[in-house]
């Protein structure tokens, strides 16, 4: 049997005070693969450079997070921005991200889109064309990132990219594929049942959901959100299980 791999992704530099405390550093010693907050609903130039500066230093590869352009709501609220204006914005974003890589000496590797954008991409075929137009537009080698089973991955692989499909340890899984509101109780999920949800993911390509049902997520990448209580633990947990399992842990 081949042996099973898989990349750890987590979106990377949208607080200031996680890059202050360390607290950013700490969690990109377990992943591969960092998004970076390019402007949208977090991060700067200071920011972005802290940031690929540490992922260097820890040789995690780097991808940008564009978003919709709403810091007051961290890009979490659909906005009604066109297709066109998706695209510029996303270039934009991207762009910015990739002059700060090119000063620290760094590639960027993949695009993940965030939030509201992100679900947006996988309702809304003109949303994830724009997505697809802009990245091609700045460099076609990169990977476009989405949810494992949505729509976007075909979208965008039919544009001539590739795509990873993505699933998530931290987070709980409803029966028809989607991921748990935060605001519904057992949305974020402990150490223990955040490995356990990493390890079906990478050896069996399933989650089990909040009633049970057994899903099929083909996944080539694994999230755990910055912002979920306990990240870095988690992330060293997933980590330390994966590759306990015989799991390649590496970046995409």
């Amino acid at each position: 049997m081949p042996e099973a791999t898989i990349d750890i992704n987590s979106d990377l530099g949208e607080f200031v005070e996680a890059l202050e405390s360390g607290a950013d550093f700490e969690l990109m010693r377990y992943i591969t693969s960092a998004n970076v907050a390019c402007g949208g609903h977090a991060g700067d130039v200071t920011t972005m450079t802290k940031t690929l500066a540490e992922a260097r230093k820890l040789n995690v590869a780097v991808g940008a997070h564009p978003s919709y352009p709403d810091r007051a709501n961290f890009g979490r609220i659909e906005s009604p921005l066109s297709p066109a204006e998706v695209e510029d914005t996303v270039h934009e974003q991207i762009a910015s991200l990739m002059e700060v890589a090119k000063q620290a000496g760094v590639r960027v590797i993949h695009v993940k889109p965030h939030g509201a954008l992100y679900h947006a991409a996988n309702q809304k075929r003109d949303i994830a064309v724009a997505l697809g137009r802009a990245v091609l537009a700045l460099d076609p080698r990169m990977i476009m990132v989405g949810q494992a089973g949505a729509a976007p991955l075909a979208i965008w692989r039919d544009m001539g990219l590739q795509c990873a499909a993505e699933a998530f340890a931290d987070r709980a899984y409803e029966a028809d594929g989607t991921l748990r509101k935060r605001s519904v109780p057992g949305a974020l999920h402990d150490v223990e049942h955040a490995a356990a949800q990493a390890l079906d993911i990478a050896l069996r390509h399933t989650v089990v959901a909040g009633n049970g049902t057994k899903l099929t997520v083909p996944a080539g990448t694994i999230c755990i959100h910055s912002d979920t209580p306990g990240a870095a633990t988690i992330a060293r947990e997933v980590n330390r299980r994966l590759k306990a399992a015989g799991v390649r842990v590496q970046a995409l």
